[in-house]
């Protein structure tokens, strides 16, 4: 389905931005990208915009939790992921419009899932589905009214843009659709008087 393909270039470009924020090493080939420290921020835009290197242990907001609970909420991601992939094949005969958010939003969640699989044992802070997720795009709405330099409450990666976008595309071609239903009843409702 090519439309997966959505999907993959979104976990590749959340994936490639994640590591070049963190840094990585290639031990084999004797390569390493330092990447930033937890908590370092490089204002991009007007103190607006930072990219600031946060890693959120637990689910949104980084609201942590129990390790048991965390391995508990990993596996229920993978069981929703591979669920919206299974969903996606059986709209396959739907429009892009419908097809494409739920694309995007399997993007996100591999993204993020690929984060909590992998990265605490990558990274050497623990082991399979014991990573956190990396977050680094820092907005400050407040600095927009305030002049402040601290964090934002709005640290997000790609793959949470591709989620919340993709939830948010899908629930309004779905409502545009049904409301285009309704009035084609209505039409043809009113054709038969």
């Amino acid at each position: 389905m090519k439309v997966l393909l959505v999907s993959a270039l979104i976990i590749l470009a959340d994936q490639i931005t994640k590591l070049v924020v963190k840094g990585f090493s290639f031990t084999l080939i004797n390569f390493q990208h330092a990447g930033l420290n937890h908590g370092d921020s490089i204002p991009v835009l007007n103190n607006f915009f930072h990219i600031t290197l946060v890693e959120n242990p637990g689910i949104a907001f980084g609201i942590d939790l129990h390790p048991d609970i965390k391995l508990i909420f990993s596996i229920f991601t993978i069981i929703a992921s591979i669920a919206l992939v299974v969903y996606l094949f059986t709209i396959k005969n739907q429009d892009l419009s419908i097809r494409i958010p739920v694309a995007v939003i399997i993007g996100g969640a591999f993204g993020n899932l690929i984060d909590r699989i992998f990265y605490g044992w990558f990274y050497g802070y623990g082991n399979i589905l014991s990573g956190s997720v990396v977050d680094f795009l820092d907005i400050r709405f407040a600095n927009l009214f305030v002049l402040d330099n601290t964090v934002g409450i709005y640290v997000f990666n790609i793959a949470d843009l591709a989620i919340t976008l993709g939830a948010v595309s899908f629930i309004y071609f779905l409502l545009r659709k049904k409301k285009e239903s309704g009035i084609e009843k209505t039409l043809s409702a009113q054709e038969e008087n």
